[in-house]
């Protein structure tokens, strides 16, 4: 069963009871994962800006979108109009792919990993990772590798809080630390 099935015939009434829900269409679902990277230093290397156009193309499984600055900014260099980021949006059964291997493959590979913290979730429910190497996803070959970057992952939901964005993102098994209540005497 896919990542998607499974969410659809038992993550999903699961989460209406909890919830309390009277109607499905009324249970938290993910909407989209964007992948972010920012050239940063990088936008005048052509190599640079390959390897990340490259990189976003394998884990993703479609071609990126350069992001373009809307301000100029004389103290970083940057002119209105100017390549500053790629970004990719996924959506529909390829973002079910995407949640599926990086809850079970990506994370586990990502160094000296303990569980995301939930202060990464928004009031509006979505969740906003970054990651420092790109080298944690199994699409990456560790010897074709020239220059490390990271990227920024955001799964946006249809959830209307933090706390049923919280309750989603367990339910579909995302890996949260364990919070310590700290006792008061």
């Amino acid at each position: 069963m896919s990542f998607k099935d499974n969410f659809k015939k038992q993550i999903a009434p699961q989460l209406q009871k909890d919830l309390e829900y009277k109607n499905i269409f009324q249970v938290p679902e993910i909407e989209k994962v964007v992948l972010n990277v920012g050239l940063g230093k990088g936008m005048k290397d052509s190599s640079f800006i390959e390897t990340v156009e490259n990189t976003l193309t394998r884990i993703s499984g479609q071609k990126p979108v350069k992001t373009k600055a809307k301000k100029s900014i004389s103290n970083f260099k940057i002119r209105e109009g100017m390549d500053v980021g790629m970004k990719v949006t996924l959506r529909g059964s390829r973002m079910y792919d995407f949640i599926e291997k990086f809850i079970k493959v990506t994370l586990p590979r990502v160094r000296d990993f303990r569980g995301l913290i939930l202060k990464s979730i928004d009031n509006e429910g979505n969740l906003n990772l970054g990651i420092k190497e790109h080298v944690s996803f199994p699409e990456i070959k560790a010897d074709e590798i020239e220059k490390l970057h990271g990227l920024e992952v955001t799964f946006v939901t249809t959830a209307k809080s933090k706390k049923e964005g919280e309750i989603l993102f367990k339910a579909l098994g995302f890996p949260f630390k364990k919070e310590i209540k700290k006792e008061t005497k």
